[in-house]
């Protein structure tokens, strides 16, 4: 891999990685409601990424950038795993499932609505 290509994932990974620490710092889950920082980022880096992948896909640096670096940085499986476990162990099992539901459906649809309206269309 080029050092180029690896510069470019490396920048956004840390604008992803600082913008998500930043966030979650200013608005820190409390393990009682909706975990709306996790939440909001995850959302936003799909709907980033699926617009770099379907409008800019061919762009082999903007597509590290800001769809390996800042989305991969930005978002966080991991961390919607931890809260909704959290969220059950305090008996919000309820909230616990609608956040997961709710977080891998969203995303769900905001990928194909991102990218369907994103995607180029053939001239007439």
């Amino acid at each position: 891999m080029g050092r180029r290509l690896l510069l470019a994932i490396f920048l956004g990974g840390a604008a992803g990685g600082l913008a998500r620490a930043a966030l979650e710092r200013g608005w820190p889950a409390d393990g009682h409601s909706w975990p709306w920082v996790t939440f909001a980022v995850n959302l936003a880096g799909t709907a980033t990424l699926a617009y770099v992948i379907a409008r800019l896909g061919e762009r082999t640096y903007v597509r590290a950038l800001a769809g390996v670096g800042f989305c991969g940085a930005l978002t966080t499986f991991s961390t919607l795993q931890l809260e909704a476990l959290e969220l059950a162990h305090d008996h919000h099992v309820a909230l616990a499932i609608a956040y997961a539901g709710g977080s891998v459906g969203g995303g769900l649809l905001v990928a194909y609505g991102v990218s369907s309206l994103a995607r180029p269309r053939p001239a007439a």
